[in-house]
């Protein structure tokens, strides 16, 4: 039987994992909406950009930003967006599982971005060809390196975890071009072309064009990027509430424990005082 001492030291370290989940729970709240209303925003802003360079667009083909100018790789790019950390979970392990399902080094190359992915990915031995750690920040990412390799292929997919409710994640793939015409199909009005015979474009409406394809790019990857966050931040809030709870009812299994020790304590003063008092014999 443990001393109530120890008993009381389990307690008290009970106490503080109490306090921290409940502490790492809000935060990941916190954090949880502070980005679907970042997320909100961006596609407002993807909208209106969609808007326009539908009226400027002169190619029916999705260029990826390069204009005229031929890919450097004819190969697909395969882009994984995982946790930076460890702390999510076994959501990563089943995208980096799903992603390499279908991997082919010979029709693609493979980019990493989170330390826990590139770490899976090497345990499986894959090669990957870049890694780029999982921004910090919720804010202003900056997704410009990855734009700049999605450039030198023909095709990119992007495999990312994505949120569905606070106790529900899940993984996906997009192909990025698809993802940014699907993106604005919905919202697709009648739009009057905007020819260089009525307008004056800087350098060129090819140019103009392209940097349009460049700044979507930037916002459907930076919303990738942020969906996973969202997925990840949720699967923390709902390993806390794992931990509290488990917490809570060791706490409650504690405080049973010292109650029936300190009984026991009690109840076996009480026999060594009636054994005392039986040894001594009959007062005279």
């Amino acid at each position: 039987m443990k001393r109530l001492t120890d008993i009381v030291s389990e307690q008290q370290s009970m106490q503080s994992v109490l306090g921290l989940t409940d502490v790492f729970e809000g935060l990941a709240s916190m954090r949880i909406s502070q980005i679907k209303n970042q997320v909100l925003s961006s596609q407002v802003f993807f909208e209106e950009l969609w808007e326009i360079y539908s009226q400027v667009r002169v190619s029916p083909n999705f260029t990826y930003g390069r204009g005229v100018s031929k890919p450097e790789f004819d190969k697909e790019l395969y882009i994984a967006i995982t946790a930076e950390g460890g702390f999510s979970g076994d959501i990563d392990q089943k995208l980096i599982d799903w992603m390499l399902s279908s991997f082919d080094p010979s029709k693609q190359d493979l980019i990493i971005v989170g330390h826990h992915g590139a770490l899976q990915v090497s345990q499986a031995n894959v090669a990957f060809k870049r890694y780029f750690k999982m921004p910090l920040h919720d804010n202003n990412i900056n997704v410009l390196p990855l734009v700049n390799q999605v450039k030198r292929y023909k095709s990119t997919t992007v495999f990312y975890q994505t949120y569905i409710t606070l106790m529900v994640q899940d993984i996906k793939k997009i192909e990025l071009k698809n993802a940014i015409e699907e993106a604005s199909t919905s919202h697709q009005k009648s739009i009057k072309q905007l020819i260089s015979d009525d307008y004056i474009f800087e350098p060129s409406v090819e140019s103009v064009a392209s940097h349009l394809e460049n700044t979507m790019m930037q916002i459907t990857l930076t919303q990738t990027i942020l969906d996973s966050k969202l997925a990840q931040y949720a699967s923390r809030f709902r390993a806390m509430r794992r931990a509290n709870d488990k917490a809570t009812d060791l706490s409650a299994e504690l405080k049973r424990e010292f109650s029936r020790t300190k009984r026991f304590i009690a109840d076996e003063r009480i026999k060594e005082v009636i054994n005392g008092l039986s040894k001594a014999g009959p007062v005279t």
